[in-house]
């Protein structure tokens, strides 16, 4: 049987894996981004704590509907370090999602980011697909005040299936989430990945896929 100390040991391990899998903790009470240091570090250099002010935590502007004149008729308005300089170090942000009647989060994932998202008006179809090889859909309809969790790293969407304007709130778990639109990452690279493997990759004719190419 193994001892106190080594199951003890373990733990610690495990729990120390588990709090550097997002942003570090804080050292100190903030550290707000200092938009003008030139020092590079993961994260941002901290502003003088002596020059610091309210409106480095502070954002307005969260109640305005976002444009959502655009092909998949939605709009992710985020909220994240660049916005609010006072979450650097704090490991969240939030972003506000609006959709159009039958309007589309198109899929995408979080690489640095698991994604709380509260459902304030409409209906709407949610989902993430889980890793190779099982790519199992996991999905379900939210209604208002419906709560639902995109875990870290994995594709997801939202759909409005209502006839109605949605609206919906999420937190995410770093204050620089990052987000991969997987339709924008394949097709729209920059330079373009070769029609040839993407016409291989996806099973399709390579017309099709400079077709898809020449929309991004």
């Amino acid at each position: 049987m193994a001892s106190p100390f080594l199951m003890l040991g373990l733990f610690a391990l495990i729990t120390c894996s588990i709090v550097f899998a997002y942003d570090p903790s804080p050292l100190q009470d903030f550290c707000v981004k200092d938009p003008d240091s030139s020092v590079l570090v993961n994260g941002f250099a901290c502003k003088d704590p002596k020059l610091v002010e309210a409106n480095d935590f502070f954002y307005s502007g969260l109640n305005i509907r976002g444009n959502t004149s655009n092909p998949v008729g939605s709009r992710v308005t985020l909220i994240n370090v660049d916005l609010i300089p006072g979450l650097n170090t704090l490991g969240v942000s939030l972003a506000r999602v609006d959709y159009d009647p039958w309007g589309l989060n198109p899929p995408h994932l979080h690489p640095r980011a698991t994604e709380v998202l509260t459902l304030v008006r409409g209906t709407l179809q949610v989902g993430f697909v889980t890793s190779n090889p099982e790519n199992r859909l996991i999905t379900k309809v939210l209604q208002k005040g419906d709560v639902f969790v995109f875990p870290k790293g994995l594709v997801h969407f939202q759909r409005n299936i209502g006839h109605g304007n949605a609206l919906a709130f999420s937190a995410l778990s770093s204050q620089n989430p990052g987000i991969n639109t997987v339709a924008n990452v394949v097709f729209g690279s920059v330079p373009d990945i070769s029609a040839d493997i993407l016409a291989k990759a996806f099973q399709v004719d390579k017309n099709v896929v400079l077709n898809i190419q020449s929309k991004f």
